[in-house]
């Protein structure tokens, strides 16, 4: 083979790899190209392996399918009140027509943040500064709104819209720092006032919890002094009650005592005249006493109290003779049922029971609110 042949060959082989290479062509995964056939659109390539009629067809633009995120600069916008804020915005959108993204708009990414920064001046114009600053939602949605109308014949989906920064002027932003700052102080006075407010009840409510126990405790040592006072007073009663009734049983059997030892000893009227006598020089020793004077009938009184003593005799003397023996009358001790009771010694259980509450309360082993009151003793 001659070395012709050979450079034949070779120029053969050539171009048979490139009609093969220009043939054939593999397009990723979440990407499609657009595919003209002698300056005319001929189709879309889908992913995958596709075959291209060599020096006919062409790839005029690969479009990438997935989401895209675009953050476009700062854009100055005036405000309903005649103020310019600086506004950053992303917008998230999508290809969704490759061949609308590549034939009906030249620069469709140009065009989306074109079509961002009017739309944006025409909402936040509607705005005033705190409004502006306060509706991020609602700014994104209404901007979301009509991107995704005006950009839907350019193949685009814009899924949606965020504001990333809204900037003030400086001077707005001092006013709004100072603002802020004065928020803060007044939401800081108005704590100091509810605390100290809080403050005020609580202690209010401790000094008036205070009183009502001091007054409680107060209370109960009225009452137990006055029940104290009222029980004294009614034992001492009882007990010069009983003293009185045991004096006078003591008198009567006193009386009873000399009355049976003048019986016994068989008196006679002139003994008793001289008794009498005896006695009524001892009348006369008091202070008061300045003259003495025997009364006229004494005679005839000792003459009556011998007639009701004795008896007259044949010699006609009056002679004491003592009566027949009668039973024992009941011991003067002997007391009745009726006053049994006046004599019992014994501690009152409701008293006890009052002075070992006191006591408890005394030593804080019980809340004064649980001391019964003793009942009342007629």
């Amino acid at each position: 083979m001659g070395m012709a042949e050979l450079i034949v060959l070779v120029v053969v082989v050539l171009l048979v790899l490139i009609v093969v290479v220009k043939a054939v062509m593999v397009v990723p995964q979440a990407q499609s190209a657009v595919i003209e056939r002698l300056g005319r659109f001929r189709t879309v390539a889908q992913p995958g392996l596709n075959l291209l009629v060599p020096f006919f067809d062409r790839v005029r633009a690969r479009i990438d399918l997935r989401e895209q995120v675009v953050s476009f600069p700062p854009q100055p916008v005036i405000t309903q009140d005649n103020l310019t804020v600086s506004i950053d915005t992303v917008v998230y959108f999508q290809v969704t027509d490759a061949r609308a993204a590549v034939y009906e708009i030249s620069d469709y990414i140009v065009a989306v943040e074109q079509l961002t920064t009017t739309t944006l001046r025409n909402v936040v114009g509607a705005m005033s500064l705190e409004e502006t600053l306060t509706s991020r939602d609602a700014i994104n949605t209404q901007l979301r709104g009509v991107l995704d109308t005006e950009t839907g014949r350019w193949g685009i989906r814009v899924a949606r819209v965020e504001l990333k920064a809204i900037d003030p002027p400086p001077s707005i932003k001092d006013s709004m720092e100072k603002q802020m700052r004065a928020d803060r102080e007044k939401r800081a006075m108005i704590l100091n006032a509810e605390g100290t407010r809080e403050s005020a009840i609580k202690t209010a409510e401790g000094q008036k919890q205070s009183a009502i126990l001091a007054a409680e405790g107060e209370k109960q040592a009225a009452i137990l002094a006055a029940e104290a006072d009222r029980q004294s007073s009614i034992l001492r009663a009882q007990g010069e009650r009983a003293s009185q009734y045991l004096q006078s049983q003591g008198q009567a059997k006193a009386i009873e005592k000399v009355f049976a030892a003048v019986k016994r000893s068989k008196p006679t009227p002139e003994l008793l005249a001289y008794q009498y006598l005896q006695t009524l020089p001892q009348m006369a020793q008091g202070d008061a006493n300045k003259v003495w004077v025997v009364p006229s009938d004494f005679g005839k009184s000792l003459e009556g109290f011998a007639r009701m003593l004795g008896e007259q005799g044949e010699d006609g003397v009056f002679r004491y003779e003592p009566p027949e023996e009668t039973p024992d009358a009941p011991p003067a001790e002997a007391v009745e049922e009726s006053v049994q009771s006046w004599f019992d010694t014994s501690t009152n259980p409701e008293v006890a029971e009052a002075v070992r509450a006191a006591e408890a309360v005394a030593r804080k082993e019980v809340p004064p609110a649980n001391v019964s009151q003793p009942p009342e003793q007629l």
